[in-house]
């Protein structure tokens, strides 16, 4: 893939970014870093590095709660199959069983 060059705009103003990912993905990567700037610095302050650091953290906070949740649902679903295999498993043995051993015709007496 070929880089190029995109223009973003982020906490009003402009940036030159050099990449080989989509002009769409970025813009849509800076919108996320825009609204996350905007819900830390109030309207009307000027914009300052520490408020990108910020919003940096912040996203990555949110990732991070993201990655754990993903895997908490993963463990959950990985346990509930486990499960649900142990009773089917179960079920199987169950008619297995049946199945071996014959019933006796009706009427017939030991």
């Amino acid at each position: 893939m070929t880089s190029r060059a995109v223009e973003l705009r982020v906490g009003g103003q402009s940036y030159r970014v050099v990449s080989s990912a989509s002009a769409g993905d970025l813009e849509r990567f800076a919108a996320k870093v825009d609204e996350k700037l905007s819900a830390l610095v109030p309207p009307g302050r000027p914009l300052n590095p520490n408020a990108l650091l910020l919003a940096a953290i912040a996203l990555a906070h949110d990732a991070e709660e993201q990655r754990a949740r993903a895997e908490r649902i993963s463990v959950q679903a990985r346990t509930a199959v486990e499960r649900l295999l142990g009773r089917v498993d179960e079920a199987l043995a169950v008619t297995e069983s049946a199945l071996a051993t014959p019933d006796a015709a009706p009427g017939d007496s030991e």
